[in-house]
Formats: C-alpha cells, structure tokens, sequence
C-alpha cells in the first residue's frame, strides 16, 4: 500500500517538474510552437489532475478495506490505520501544494506571455517610429543639399557679378584717363 502511494506521488511529482519545466520554455517559443507547447501542458494539467483523483479514488479503497473489518481490529491494527490515514493525508497535501505550484508556474507563464506580447507591439511601435523618422531625415537631407547648392550657386553669381562691376568700373576710368 504504502509503496502505490509513494508511486502515485514520485509520478505526480515528476509530472508537476516537467510541466514547470514546459511553463518556462513557452516563452522562448513563437507561433505554432508556443501553441503546441501550451495544448501540451494543459494535457498534463489534466493528466495530474487524474493522477490526483486516481490516488483518491485509491485511498478510498484501501480506507474502505480497513474499515471494512467486523470492528474486532486490535489496537495496533487501528494504530496502523491512523497511521497509513496519516500518510494519506501528507500525500494529499502534497500533491495538492505540486497542483498549487503547477497553477501558479502557468498563471506565472500567461503573465510572461502577456508582457512579451506588449513588449513586441511596443518595440514594433518604435521600430515604425524610427522608420518615419528616418524617411524624414532623407528628405530633410535632400532638402539641406538643394538649399547648399543654391547658396554656393548664389555666392558665385555674386562673385561673377563682382568682378563684372569691378572689370567695368576698371575701363570706365581707364577710358575716362585715356581720352585726355
């Protein structure tokens, strides 16, 4: 008896650990992987959950074996009793706090899930930001050239028109000394 007990809760245990263990990689997962990954835990979830009602259902067996006595038990079968309820009772408890841990692990996973989902809209966000940011600074970048070429444009016009003026007002006094 004992030992189906042990047994039934070394294979609780066991599948609590690989179902924590699954919990923690689905949000390294993406797509058809994340989803096959979560199909697969609430599998064991619900695996764990008959492993649970099977040691019930095993417990109450074996209780109503002994129970099921003519009420001439001796005193050390009755301590014997209390003593396997006892253990019965740990076992309860126990794989009832691993059930507790495997709820938790998935809330916590879901929780995970949910905040990588926000942080990949956020960084999508930013990414389109910095898109646009970069098509304006392109444009801003073609603008500035257009606007330097108009201005070096512009300054050798100037100069050209300097040296015109200068050229002119040069024969202007040279014409103006010479017909004397």
């Amino acid at each position: 008896m004992s030992a189906d007990f042990q047994g039934y809760e070394q294979d609780y245990g066991v599948l609590t650990a690989d179902i924590t263990n699954r919990i923690g990689k689905i949000p390294k997962l993406s797509g058809e992987e994340k989803k096959q990954m979560v199909i697969n835990v609430e599998k064991q979830l619900d695996e764990a959950k008959e492993l649970k009602r099977s040691r019930i259902a095993y417990s109450d067996e074996v209780r109503n074996e002994l129970l099921g006595d003519d009420g001439n038990s001796s005193e050390s079968q009755r301590a014997h009793l209390l003593d396997n309820t006892e253990r019965l009772e740990r076992s309860s408890r126990r794989l009832e706090a691993g059930y507790q841990i495997a709820v938790e692990t998935e809330q916590i996973g879901q929780n995970i899930l949910e905040n990588l989902n926000q942080d990949r809209e956020k960084i999508q966000r930013a990414r389109e930001r910095l898109r646009e940011t970069d098509t304006n600074l392109g444009k801003s970048s073609r603008i500035l050239t257009g606007m330097l070429r108009r201005i070096i444009q512009n300054r050798l016009l100037v100069v050209v028109l300097a040296i015109i003026i200068v050229f002119t007002i040069a024969l202007a006094i040279y014409f103006t000394f010479r017909g004397h």
